[in-house]
This record gives structure tokens, sequence and C-alpha cells, in this order.
């Protein structure tokens, strides 16, 4: 095995000389001496432990090995120069591509509101998204399927870094014939009695409004489990129940005046 390897410098000069046929001609695109692009030249030849040039009355001339290396030499050389332009374009910006992963109680209704800003900022950012369970995003998150995740916090989870991005305000929706629909607020204490739908337990959301039942001495219906909040909104237009929804999934989902269901803020 060589304890010497080739320099890219030394790549840089044969491939130079190769592209110009003559030692002259190389030096002066190169801005040295004749002797010293010679002595580069010699000390490549060296290293590989091959014959690259012939000089000739007309220039040089690649031997045999000197053709092979030439094309190596400039994978190599191509490989360095994508290497640097990708450094350089990931100083300026984002780039390359993002693994996103969201519970689908946040990232339908949030992520259409960032992408254009993300796009805008980042044009060779390329952003993978996938819903899922918040435990199956963590899951992912560990073995590298995502590079990130978007999910409820608490994040149980010692091997990774929680950022708090922003609270959001949970709302009670009902049946527009529901009693409490003629509250224009709703206590907690006003669930006294009630029953209430929630997502599967696979879902972080499930465990506040299991917290929530709890307090207001509610019935949290486990014969009734939506797998979406979609789901959860049509079972209460129903009037099979009450539920609390995200106000970012009310925004973007439950129109005003013509819903199927009431939508009041708690007091």
């Amino acid at each position: 095995m060589q304890d010497r390897m080739p320099t890219l410098r030394q790549l840089r000069y044969f491939v130079a000389l190769a592209q110009c046929g003559q030692y002259r001609r190389a030096a002066a695109q190169l801005g040295l001496s004749q002797p010293s692009l010679s002595q580069q030249i010699a000390a490549l030849e060296t290293v590989l432990g091959v014959r690259l040039v012939e000089r000739g009355r007309r220039g040089v001339a690649l031997t045999p090995a000197g053709r092979d290396a030439l094309r190596h030499a400039q994978t190599v050389l191509d490989d360095v120069a994508q290497l640097t332009g990708l450094s350089n374009a990931m100083a300026k910006g984002l780039t390359g591509t993002l693994h996103l992963g969201s519970t689908p109680t946040i990232g339908p209704y949030i992520l259409p509101r960032l992408l254009q800003h993300l796009h805008a900022d980042h044009p060779d950012l390329k952003l993978v998204a996938r819903d899922g369970p918040p435990r199956d995003l963590l899951e992912d998150l560990l073995v590298g399927v995502h590079d990130m995740i978007l999910s409820q916090l608490p994040v149980a989870s010692a091997e990774t870094l929680s950022v708090p991005l922003y609270r959001e305000p949970l709302v009670l929706a009902m049946a527009r014939d529901h009693p409490l629909a003629a509250c224009d607020r709703v206590a907690v204490c006003d669930l006294h009695g009630q029953d209430v739908l929630a997502l599967g337990e696979a879902y972080a959301l499930r465990a506040q409004v299991a917290r929530l039942s709890a307090q207001a001495g509610a019935t949290l219906r486990r014969d009734y489990e939506g797998t979406s909040l979609d789901a959860l909104r049509q079972m209460v237009a129903m009037n099979m129940g009450v539920t609390v929804l995200p106000a970012l999934y009310v925004r973007s989902e439950v129109g005003a005046g013509d819903a199927d269901v009431v939508i009041r803020p708690f007091k």
C-alpha cells in the first residue's frame, strides 16, 4: 500500500496539461513556470508509480496509463467541485432534502401556510412531509426516517431536542341543536355529564381530552373513537357527543354560519 496519495493540486495540473497538450500553455494557464509544472507532474508519476506523459516534438502525449489516470482525475475533480458547490449553497441557505414528520392534527392545517414562505426563502430546499401518530413519528425520528417532527408536547424522549413553536387554543364542538350551543363561551364545568368523543389512543390530543373530561366529570366514550378530526366532527354533527378540536383545524375546515357543527371557545 502506498504511503503517499496524489494531491488535488497535482491532479488539477495533470488535467490542465492533458487538455493543453503543451507544458508551456498549461503553465501559462495555471500561472506557473514550466519547471514548476514539470516537477508537479513528475511527483504525481512517482506517487502513482507509472509514466503519465511523454514529451514529443509537438508537445506531450498521454501514455495508456495516463489516459486511464486522466479519466479518474477528472472524476475526482468534478466530485470535489460538486462538494464545494454544495457547501457554498448550504452556507447561503437551506438546501438538499428535509424529511419532516407531522401529526395529522397539526401538519395539514399549518404546513400549507408555511411552505410558500419556506420555498420563497429557500428555493433549493426540498421538503418531504409524512403524517403519522406521535409515537410512530418519534420512532421514525430516532431511526433516521425523519430529520425532524412536528408534534404536540411533551415528547417523551431524552434522545431528542424539543423546541416549542406556539400554543394552540382548544375549542368545543357540538351539534347545532345541542344545549351548549346557546352559550357564547363554555366553562370546563359545563361538560359535566356530557359524552365526549376523542381520537384513538395513539394521538396526543386524546390524552388532553381525557384529562379535561376527568376534570369536568364528563364521560369519555370508548365505543366511538375517531380516526381523524374530520371523523370526530361528523360524529358530533350527528349528536353522538361533543368533542374538543384544535383551533387551527377549525379555522381551516369549519366554515362560519353554515357549518355542520357549532364551535365555542372555553372561558
